[in-house]
This record gives C-alpha cells, sequence and structure tokens, in this order.
C-alpha cells in the first residue's frame, strides 16, 4: 500500500508544503479552541475576569500534562521514522507499540498524582483566595480526562509520520470543531460556568483520542499499534529523544507558573489579579504565533528523521531552507498584525478598560522579538529531528533560564509589569546563539552521519563477499 506522501522520494517543496501545511492548520485551530474556550470564559456574567484569572492559573499545569504526550510521541515517531528510512519495519513497529504502552502509563500516574496534589500546585503557582475556586473546579475535571489528552497528543505524531497529515489534521479538528460547539452549550445553555468549559475539553479530548487509537489500529495505516515486543532499552531511546521537546514544553510551563507567581507577588494586592487576567489574554495571542510555528517546524520533522536514516543530506538542507522560510514569512506578518491590531483580539476576552489596554501593551511588548524567535524554533526542531537532542536541548535550556532569570528580576528593578519585556529579550539574545551553534554544527552532523552509513555498507559489502 503507498503511503499518503513518499518521504524519501516526493518533491522536497512539495512535502515540506503537503506537511507543514495541515499540521499548521491543526494546530492554528487547537490554539483558537482554547482562546475561544478562554473567550467564553471571560464572558461569563459577573465573575468573567476572575474565572479567566483562574483559567490563566491552570493553563501552565495543562500544558504541563499535556507535554507527556510529546515526550513519548515525537521521541518515538522521529526515531520510527529514522527506522521506516532504513527500512527496517519489524522496529518500527516495536517502537510504536512501547510508545503505546508508555503513554497509557504515564496517562495513568499523571493522572493520580495531580488529582492528589493540584491544591497544593495552583495555591503555589499563583492562585489567590478569590481565584482559588475557578481554577479548581476547571483543573480536577481536566486532570479526570488527562488520560485522552495523552493519548491523543502522543498517537498523532505517529500518523504524521508515516505520511498520513490530513488525518493528523482530523484529529486535531475533531477535537477543536467538538470543543468549539460544546462551550457554549455547557458554559451557558446548562449554566455550569468555569466548569462546563473543562467537561467540555475534555470530551472533545476524548473524541480526538478515540479517532487516532482506531486509526493506528486499522489496516489502512502500514505501522500499527501492536502489543508485546516491549523493551526497557527501547522505552529509554524514545525518551531520550523525546525529552528535549518535552523539557521545551515543560519549562514553557513553569515560565508562565513562575511568571504568574512573580505577578501576583510584585503587583501585590492591588495589581496581582489584573496582571493575571492580563498575561492569560497575551499567553493566548502568543499561542496564535507559537501554535502555527510548531506545526511548520514539528509537522516537517519526519522529513528530516527519514532523510537522516537514509543518509541523504540534500534533501534535509534543501526541506530546512524552506521551513526557516515558512517561518520567517509567518513571523513577519504576524508582527505587523501585532503593531496594529491586538485591540481586536483582546476584546473578544474582556470589556473592562484597564485590562483592554494593560493587554494590548503587553502583546506588543511580548511580540518585539518573534521574527528572530522563528530562528529558534526552525533550528532546534531542526537538530531535534537529527537526534541531536544534547544540542537542541541545551539551546532551549539555555533561552529558557534566560527568560526565568529576567522574569525574576525585571520585577525587582523597574516594576511588576515590565516582567513582560522577558519575553523579546530572551527571543533575541537566545536566537541569536542558536543561530550560531546551528551552522557551526549541522554539516558537520550531517556528514558524520554519511560516512557511517558507508563504513556500514561497506563491512556488509565485505561479509557478503565473504
Amino acid at each position: 500500500m503507498k503511503k499518503a506522501n513518499d518521504l524519501g522520494k516526493d518533491s522536497i517543496r512539495s512535502l515540506v508544503f503537503k506537511l507543514a501545511l495541515p499540521s499548521m492548520v491543526a494546530q492554528l485551530v487547537n490554539v483558537l479552541y482554547s482562546i475561544i474556550d478562554r473567550m467564553y470564559i471571560g464572558n461569563i456574567p459577573t465573575v468573567g475576569d476572575l474565572a479567566l484569572a483562574g483559567a490563566g492559573v491552570c493553563g501552565p499545569i495543562v500544558t504541563l500534562l499535556s507535554s507527556f504526550g510529546t515526550l513519548v510521541g515525537l521521541g518515538g515517531s522521529i526515531l520510527m521514522a529514522m527506522r521506516l528510512g532504513e527500512q527496517k519495519k519489524k522496529e518500527a513497529e516495536q517502537i510504536l507499540a512501547n510508545s503505546f504502552l508508555l503513554l497509557t502509563l504515564f496517562a495513568t500516574i499523571l493522572t493520580i498524582f495531580f488529582l492528589l496534589f493540584k491544591n497544593k500546585l495552583l495555591i503555589t503557582f499563583g492562585a489567590s483566595e478569590t481565584i482559588f475556586p475557578y481554577a479548581n473546579t476547571y483543573m480536577t475535571i481536566y486532570t479526570a480526562g488527562t488520560f485522552f489528552a495523552l493519548l491523543s497528543i502522543g498517537l498523532n505524531y505517529f500518523i504524521t509520520c508515516q505520511g498520513f497529515s490530513m488525518i493528523s489534521m482530523s484529529t486535531v479538528l475533531i477535537g477543536a470543531i467538538s470543543n468549539i460547539i460544546l462551550d457554549p452549550v455547557f458554559i451557558f445553555g446548562f449554566d455550569m460556568g468555569i466548569a462546563g468549559a473543562a467537561i467540555a475539553t475534555v470530551i472533545s479530548q476524548m473524541l480526538s483520542c478515540l479517532f487516532a487509537v482506531c486509526f493506528l489500529f486499522g489496516k489502512r495505516v502500514p505501522i500499527r499499534i501492536t502489543f508485546g515486543s516491549y523493551s526497557q532499552k527501547v522505552m529509554r531511546k524514545i525518551m531520550s529523544i523525546g525529552l528535549s521537546p518535552f523539557l521545551i514544553l515543560a519549562t514553557d510551563s513553569v515560565i508562565i507558573i513562575i511568571m504568574n507567581a512573580v505577578l501576583q507577588k510584585h503587583g501585590k494586592a492591588a495589581e496581582g489579579d489584573l496582571l493575571i487576567s492580563a498575561a492569560t489574554i497575551i499567553q493566548s495571542y502568543m499561542m496564535l504565533i507559537t501554535g502555527p510555528m510548531v506545526g511548520i517546524t514539528g509537522g516537517t520533522q519526519a522529513i528530516i528523521s527519514y532523510n537522516y536514516g537514509a543518509a541523504n543530506s540534500k534533501r534535509i538542507k534543501e526541506a530546512e531552507k524552506i521551513i526557516l522560510l515558512l517561518c520567517l514569512a509567518f513571523t513577519t506578518v504576524m508582527f505587523f498584525i501585532s503593531r496594529f491590531l491586538p485591540g481586536l483580539f483582546v476584546q473578544i476576552f474582556t470589556e473592562d478598560q484597564t485590562l483592554t489596554s494593560l493587554s494590548i501593551w503587553g502583546i506588543q511588548v511580548f511580540t518585539l522579538g518573534i521574527i528572530p524567535l522563528s530562528l529558534q524554533y526552525t533550528f532546534v526542531d531542526g537538530m531535534t529531528a537529527l537526534g541531536n537532542t544534547k544540542i537542541s536541548l541545551t539551546l532551549s535550556l539555555l533561552r529558557k533560564g534566560c527568560y526565568v532569570a529576567l522574569t525574576l528580576f525585571l520585577p525587582i528593578f523597574f516594576g511588576a509589569r515590565n516582567t513582560f519585556y522577558a519575553e523579546p529579550i530572551a527571543d533575541i539574545v537566545c536566537s541569536i546563539i542558536s543561530t550560531t551553534v546551528f551552522f557551526l554544527l549541522f554539516s558537520r552532523h550531517l556528514l558524520a552521519r554519511e560516512q557511517a552509513v558507508k563504513q556500514a555498507n561497506a563491512v556488509a559489502n565485505t561479509n557478503g563477499l565473504d
């Protein structure tokens, strides 16, 4: 059976667009339903702004939970794509089987852990007495559906890496559209408030999960979910490759958690909850930028991994160039939109003029460094796709460390509101560093792979003659 896209033979330009655009659309829709979720919460009568702040405290914890799906899904799919490039189907099947088991174990353990400790976590991460009831309600219901969220996120990577970009997009669309429809029904129709938003999200994730599981058990896909052939060595390899993107997402969550805590501390009773509400709106806007970029760079990693397995450096370099141009074009457009139209976005969340003004200013500050940020995303995800997780992880953690340091120290010297400058400063400085490191190491890494394959082929030919 022919795959939807042949990662080893189809035109690179065509492959990048075929994989990047559906993934980009899927991520954008995924972001939109998260934004719409917050929009409905922000417009709950009388308590909208407080409920929005509560959801904002939960946001990074939700992302932290979801990042475990990326740990296994992206790590396993990159490894599986390499084995497919090497024409090792049995090993690819073993990787998927081990990944499915890992996802199930993580989902079960995390559900139990967060249900036991969520109250302490919410208070630690910035929930004041006023907004705690809203955060607690949302987090309790969402955590109960963690199993479906992790499996949906994790398994979708294995659909993409086998060339089924449209099916992968459909997995996300099913959840996103379901959530957009169910949100107003549960929040306003059943008058359940923020609890309704959480219930709608869990049901939507359940539908996405069922779709992904059914597809990967079906006959249409070349590498299906099987049981058995479990190996601790394979599991460790999956997690070692997935560790870099996992820590990128996890530290994103930690940064938002730290920012919320810092804003609450330095904003005090006068501005703490207001600043967290504004930060929630600003982070929602940033998701419109980072989400599609993740779609472009993450959705095309299978092309790089497959051709790395096949030791085809020319196709890898061509793919990286096109991916970078796509990211630069997208972030340039979003930079100018952020200068002139952020008010239209903020207005869907709140009618409060103080919160509106603060959020518009915050969006314009946060987006000062988004064009160079496209270099960071392209090159770090490119090194991850090549299996060079030490470099990608180091570059990612450097940016996160810079961000955290600035988040902690800027408000001490310049006031709570100027905490928002941590994002663009970290983006610009660390994008320059990542670009330099990438160009120093990228070609060497590809050359080493080519030489390793040539040596392996030479040994195989010699043994064959013997």
